[in-house]
């Protein structure tokens, strides 16, 4: 027979697996939890991570504090949790970026895949493509004919280098064989006022920033980046449906925490994370951020943050774009 000592270990530990606990006893999480946004206070990482935090505090019993360390495109906070204790008491809030960053910077101190692990995708939103209004096209196609016939003539505005409408603009030149004017600002606010502005004639810009000005008709919307309509626009066609089949474009946030940490404490946070975002108060509260309420498994973000890695470190290389 087995020893009481070890029978009661066993014992514990299917308990545990049931009940979201340690085999010695601790309940996760048993101390406050950490919730890095590797960005400015203010940014969608930043107020993605505010409307979740009270739901998984209120559901995992703990408080979640949310921790700002913006600096160096996000790398810093993003090494911090790659850097922690792997108890699931670290978590990282992210965006698209994310998968962009080891595309266009040689030289981290992390690996993207080996050292965090995915809980979930939290939201979702498109990139639309949009041009001044003085720009004498109206879809896509006239567009990209206009780019044609004017080589290296117009140009286009992104949130600065190596950043993700940096290589989304260079894909779509890729394939529509365009050659466009890179003009890098700080930020997508001031990529999107100088369209408005009529300094550049271009950009691919979240719909949080660009709707505003589309619908009071400071900018023309020409595609969606979605795979399928943008529901605020449902008007507006796809980059894939103007002839480009398969282009997506959209803006991620989701979910991470340090690699190592338990299966079962993942699990958990994702189980709260999903039930969250069924919430009609939490999907109202995306909306009015120009988001869509994503979920899901962490296999699935996990083939999401593969794939991008993948795409953008291809499109980095063929166009020659680094950080550094």
């Amino acid at each position: 027979m087995l020893e009481a000592s070890r029978v009661n270990l066993i014992i514990a530990t299917l308990l545990g697996i049931a009940l979201g606990t340690s085999a010695y006893g601790e309940t996760y999480p048993h101390r406050p939890v950490r919730l890095i946004v590797p960005f400015a206070a203010g940014g969608l990482n930043d107020v993605v991570a505010r409307l979740i935090a009270p739901y998984l505090e209120r559901s995992l019993g703990q408080p979640f504090i949310v921790d700002n360390r913006p600096a160096a495109s996000g790398i810093v906070g993003t090494d911090a949790t790659a850097k922690a204790t792997p108890d699931g008491h670290t978590l990282l809030m992210v965006a698209s970026s994310f998968a962009v960053v080891p595309a266009t910077h040689p030289k981290l101190p992390y690996d993207a895949e080996r050292d965090l692990a995915p809980i979930g995708m939290v939201a979702k939103n498109s990139l639309l493509f949009v041009v001044n209004p003085k720009v004498p096209a109206n879809s896509l196609a006239q567009f990209v004919a206009l780019a044609k016939a004017n080589p290296g003539q117009l140009n286009y505005a992104s949130p600065g280098a190596a950043t993700q409408t940096h290589l989304v603009v260079e894909l779509l030149s890729q394939k529509a064989g365009i050659k466009l004017q890179h003009i890098p600002y700080r930020g997508g606010a001031p990529a999107m006022m100088a369209v408005v502005a009529g300094d550049t004639q271009f950009t691919a810009i979240s719909t949080l920033i660009s709707l505003p000005q589309i619908r009071s008709g400071a900018a023309r919307a020409l595609a969606s980046g979605s795979l399928s309509r943008d529901a605020q626009l449902p008007d507006l066609p796809t980059v894939a449906e103007q002839g480009f089949p398969g282009f997506e474009a959209i803006q991620w946030i989701g979910l991470l925490t340090t690699a190592g940490t338990p299966k079962d404490i993942i699990e958990r946070i994702n189980a709260e994370l999903n039930r969250a975002l069924g919430d009609p108060d939490m999907i109202a509260k995306l909306a009015h951020q120009g988001l869509s309420p994503a979920g899901g498994t962490p296999t699935q973000f996990q083939q999401t943050i593969a794939t991008d890695l993948k795409n953008w470190t291809e499109i980095a290389r063929a166009a020659n774009i680094t950080a550094e």
